[in-house]
């Protein structure tokens, strides 16, 4: 059965459970409950690297935000090009003022924490104090929360992690408490898109920066008003991005800028390798398609390592780390071609997820994602007997961006993922697109995908046989990871137009993109699909479409619809 939809602002239904002797004699609310651990994970018992009662668990309490509600309806109205509010986007301060929990909401749950003997410190990495951590061990923690926490493994990466199948707070404290993590959230390590592929013959099969220039009719004169105007691209997974292989790359392809290279900023241990055997092929993808497309424009690198304050690979950390840095010093656009499959995030991390998204919309940041690999299956191919869309694409504060083949516009339909958000409802930009395409295609995959589901991907952008260079060697590689960087690339080549004419960036894209004028901007693309599930998956039609989105960008179309 499809999850029911939530709103962005979540309230859990909970159920009460009576835990007396777990915590005096409090009554409890079951916050958060799995049935079952995900097939992915094992149990660890005893001498396989089980759990014991003194080992120490760090958990962090996520607080409830004093005007989340607030936030969003602004950062709507300061991205809609119709509103009077476009473009003034706020400040980390502003934001605070929606987004620090209420005093009182501090203090109950600082109160209840250290009567049980516990002292609880502010989150460092996130700027509006919306999340209290702890370190205690794992007895207390159960007494604390009424919880069984144990020792599993995942076993296609390794990692061990301890989690429990259900938790519970006080009742008084449900108000006041969000979530705490980690607790039942399986999460494996975010999926990376990029995959191999065969050299091609010719041009018209061999994507590079040229030929991005000639379809999408992308400039190669460099930016000069990029000073404010940087283009961020994650890392995750110890992925690095390589400058030896980047200056090859540039020597190949764009011999006009050699010399162009990016900074590196890291975080949660993160760190940029730059021995030559471990250059990653997605990092150097993002990198090399950033400062090769969006010339001159200035490029960092955000490796973001293991050791991670959200519990979520990096993916709020990161957001933090942004909105803790200056104007004109953080990223105007954020590429990431990293994702998860959406059921794999309980509902209250992905919400979570998606209100820091919002929150660097409100600040005037893009935020773009790959839509995933796997067609109506997800991220990656899997087996599925239901369509599983990808996170954080079924965000309504993100720019989640597909793939077509260049030559002539097609979607990728060996990959290009797309679908419906089973947990976030369309939103109101979407909403006339969303119903038409639902009611064109009728009762096919009936009670396979939720009909009332946030639509993704966005756009799309060229994704097949794309030109890198990894160690040392030219090689080709398929994927939306692809086209999300040029996508970004094209945004913020934009963006340092709208600079030169001393307007603003255009920070949160999708009420612009769906827009009459920022639509027009697009080459629709009707042919393709995206199969999955042992299904033909959606089908790319005139339009919006849960495979190409609104389709293509063109750049002078884009600076039209952006008054220039």
């Amino acid at each position: 059965m499809l999850l029911t939809c939530v709103v962005l602002v979540l309230v859990l239904s909970c159920a009460k459970a009576s835990l007396a002797g777990n915590v005096d004699t409090d009554t409890m609310v079951v916050l958060e409950r799995v049935s079952t651990t995900p097939p992915e994970f094992a149990h660890l018992g005893a001498g396989t690297g089980g759990i014991s009662p003194d080992e120490e668990l760090t958990l962090r309490i996520a607080l409830s935000h004093s005007n989340i509600e607030g936030l969003q309806e602004r950062t709507y109205a300061v991205s809609d090009p119709t509103h009077s509010l476009y473009g003034e986007h706020l400040s980390t301060k502003e934001i605070a003022e929606f987004v620090n929990p209420p005093a009182e909401t501090l203090s109950v749950v600082t109160t209840w924490l250290t009567s049980r003997g516990i002292t609880p410190v502010p989150l460092s990495s996130s700027p509006f104090n919306d999340v209290l951590q702890i370190t205690v061990p794992a007895r207390q923690a159960n007494v604390l929360l009424g919880a069984d926490f144990q020792a599993f493994v995942h076993e296609a990466s390794g990692t061990r992690m301890v989690r429990t199948l259900s938790y519970a707070i006080p009742a008084e404290m449900v108000s006041h408490i969000r979530y705490v993590h980690p607790t039942t959230a399986f999460v494996p390590p975010p999926a990376r898109a990029a995959t191999s592929v065969t050299i091609p013959a010719s041009c018209a099969f061999d994507t590079n920066p040229g030929c991005l220039q000639d379809v999408f009719g992308i400039p190669s004169d460099k930016a000069n008003h990029s000073s404010s105007n940087i283009l961020g691209v994650a890392g995750y997974v110890e992925q690095y991005a390589n400058e030896a292989d980047l200056t090859r790359f540039l020597t190949n392809t764009r011999p006009d800028l050699n010399g162009s290279t990016f900074s590196v900023i890291t975080l949660d241990g993160g760190t940029n390798d730059q021995s030559i055997l471990l250059a990653g092929d997605e990092a150097n993808l993002d990198i090399q398609y950033t400062v090769g497309v969006a010339s001159g424009v200035p490029v960092t690198f955000i490796s973001v390592g293991n050791n991670t304050q959200d519990g979520i690979a990096g993916f709020i950390d990161i957001v933090n780390t942004i909105l803790a840095m200056p104007v004109g010093k953080r990223p105007t656009v954020l590429s990431t071609s990293y994702g998860f499959n959406e059921q794999d995030l309980p509902v209250s991390l992905a919400v979570a997820m998606c209100n820091a998204y919002m929150q660097l919309g409100a600040a005037g940041i893009s935020a773009m994602f790959a839509s995933g690999d796997g067609g109506v299956g997800g991220v990656q191919p899997t087996t599925c007997t239901q369509f599983v869309p990808s996170a954080p694409g079924g965000c309504p504060f993100v720019t989640s961006v597909g793939g077509t083949t260049n030559v002539p516009p097609h979607a990728a339909s060996l990959f290009s993922s797309g679908g419906f958000s089973n947990y976030f409802p369309t939103p109101s930009y979407q909403a006339t697109d969303v119903t038409k395409y639902v009611d064109s295609i009728g009762s096919l995959y009936q009670g396979l995908y939720n009909t009332s589901g946030r639509g993704f991907p966005d756009v799309s952008a060229a994704s097949h046989n794309i030109e890198i260079v990894l160690e040392g060697d030219v090689t080709f590689v398929d994927g939306t990871s692809c086209a999300t960087p040029i996508f970004a690339s094209i945004i913020a080549l934009v963006n340092d137009r709208l600079i030169a004419a001393g307007k603003p960036v255009l920070g949160f894209l999708n009420p612009f993109l769906y827009s009459a004028q920022g639509r027009a901007a697009f080459t629709d693309v009707i042919s393709g699909n995206n199969p999955g599930c042992n299904t033909n998956g959606f089908s790319a039609t005139s339009g919006w479409d849960p495979v190409t989105g609104l389709g293509t960008p063109n750049f002078d179309a884009l600076m039209k619809a952006v008054g220039l």
